[in-house]
């Protein structure tokens, strides 16, 4: 897969920060900052920090509330 190109069969299991900003419409600090304070999930693969998809979405259905 090449960098910045986003998967359109709906099987992506995780993003990288910049492309989670993009994709839900968030800046790359908030992110940073929710992920600092342990309200989203997040690993450190390499030098790549990801989200899950279903951390980013439970996140986004518990502000919903």
């Amino acid at each position: 897969m090449r960098q910045g190109k986003p998967i359109e069969d709906g099987h992506r299991r995780a993003y990288q920060v910049n492309e989670a900003a993009a994709a839900y419409r968030l800046s790359r600090s908030t992110l940073y900052k929710l992920i600092a304070a342990g309200t989203l999930r997040s690993a450190k693969v390499g030098g790549r920090r990801l989200i899950p998809v279903e951390a980013i979405e439970a996140l986004l259905v518990v502000n919903d509330r």
